[in-house]
């Protein structure tokens, strides 16, 4: 039976896995689903976010974020269920959930980072490569993009408290050296 550190260990791997894979997921939807049409110069216009191929990277990036820690957080109801976590013991498996989790973050990170450059881009305009401000003209567009990059910004810190429990995990399966040679004297 695992015991009750192991237990909480779970719970709060399980509680972080679901936040950030609402937040992951409300990112992708907000960015993904955004678009607002507009009449500019006798013509109808409409932004989306494939528009600006970071806001897509993004998208794509957080959805697959959400999905593996939804696929996690199944194997952690699923673990919770056991009598005997054999996963818990199995290094190779710890060391490739933190991986995965520590990929993850950067990933995420470094997409949303990416769209943020783009979103002040599209908000200021590049005056001297002749880029013009577009957050004057599609207002809603630029606020739910703003909306969707805050909420990736949670999952990436939501994904680093993640990759600290799955580094706890993992390196609790090694022994502490000092205490190892103080039981050998």
């Amino acid at each position: 039976m695992m015991g009750e550190g192991t237990s909480r260990v779970m719970k709060v791997e399980g509680a972080l896995r679901f936040v950030c894979m609402v937040l992951g997921a409300m990112t992708a939807l907000l960015m993904g689903l955004n678009a607002q049409t507009k009449m500019v110069i006798f013509m109808q216009k409409k932004a989306t976010a494939k528009d600006i191929e970071a806001l897509w990277v993004v998208t794509m990036a957080t959805a697959a974020a959400a999905g593996y820690n939804f696929l996690q957080l199944l194997r952690c109801i699923y673990n919770s269920f056991q009598k005997e976590n054999s996963c818990r013991s199995n290094r190779a498996y710890a060391w490739f959930c933190f991986l995965l989790d520590q990929a993850a973050v950067y990933v995420v990170f470094a997409t949303t980072l990416a769209a943020l450059q783009g979103s002040m881009i599209a908000l200021t305009g590049i005056q001297s490569l002749q880029w013009t401000k577009l957050c004057n003209i599609y207002t809603r567009f630029c606020v739910q993009v703003g909306g969707s990059l805050f909420c990736g910004f949670m999952a990436s810190l939501s994904m680093v408290l993640l990759s600290s429990v799955s580094a706890y995990q993992l390196f609790r399966l090694y022994p502490c050296t000092a205490r190892s040679m103080t039981r050998a004297h």
